[in-house]
């Protein structure tokens, strides 16, 4: 196999901060000695998340075991997971915004027709449900555990407890209308059809729209990391990569 030099389009804080967590880890579990340092760890995790790279490339560009590479990159994700804001602390963080804005995203995963709990109608394609919050900016707040593709937004959004969490924030929240019935403090277009409504209902309406499509920047950041591209490890993995992703975009974006 032939190797090269390739770059990672990150700054080196992540590269920093994760080396940092790995170091802390291997001192907590008394770890003497390892193929790869702290800081190289970290770098060939960092491929795998923001470039996806297979675990065959990175155990060649790193000369270590394919095995090597999915315990490292475990390790790590389980490191970085577990640093990521639950619901009450990003409820905390949406309190001192304006509003916030509500959204799924559905990261496509590897599976065939039968599959059908991880089928989206409304993406035409298999993958998996991520409420994603954002704020004003349309910066990244917060980003759920992941559901089923064919979990509808509304459902999602229950099931995780958003709903219940922004309310008693006293939060005001920006959603389409996917979420309908929602209550709370979330806020919806006017439904109907556009030539039923009122010229009032269709000022409110575009200036709805304008607002919610912020939350496409989110989306786009989450895309940088083309891992999540298209996902084709186990479905129980999922969420920890996800939250893996937001402790480094939150941690390095500060």
């Amino acid at each position: 196999m032939l190797v090269y030099p390739s770059g990672i389009d990150l700054s080196t804080s992540s590269l920093r901060f994760l080396a940092r967590q790995l170091s802390t880890r291997h001192r907590e579990q008394g770890t003497r000695w390892r193929r790869l340092s702290a800081g190289r760890q970290a770098l060939l995790v960092l491929a795998h998340l923001r470039c996806g790279d297979t675990y065959a490339h990175l155990a060649a560009g790193f000369e270590v075991g394919i095995a090597t590479v999915y315990r490292y990159v475990a390790e790590a994700v389980e490191v970085l997971a577990a640093r990521a804001p639950d619901l009450r602390t990003a409820a905390c963080t949406a309190s001192t915004k304006a509003f916030v804005i509500l959204d799924g995203t559905l990261p496509p995963i590897d599976r065939i027709a039968a599959d059908r709990p991880f089928y989206s109608g409304k993406h035409k394609k298999h993958g998996m449900n991520v409420q994603i919050i954002t704020d004003p900016a349309g910066r990244l707040v917060w980003a759920s555990p992941a559901l089923p593709g064919a979990v509808h937004d509304i459902k999602a959004a229950r099931t995780h407890g958003i709903i219940d969490a922004l309310e008693e924030a006293g939060v005001e929240c920006w959603a389409d209308q996917g979420y309908r019935g929602a209550g709370g403090t979330i806020r919806l277009p006017y439904w109907g059809r556009w030539e039923t409504l009122s010229v009032g209902q269709q000022a409110v309406n575009r200036s709805h729209a304008r607002i919610r499509a912020l939350v496409e920047q989110a989306m786009a950041t989450l895309k940088t990391w083309r891992l999540l591209h298209k996902l084709r490890c186990s479905t129980t993995r999922i969420t920890s990569l996800v939250q893996a992703v937001l402790t480094l975009h939150l941690t390095c974006s500060n």
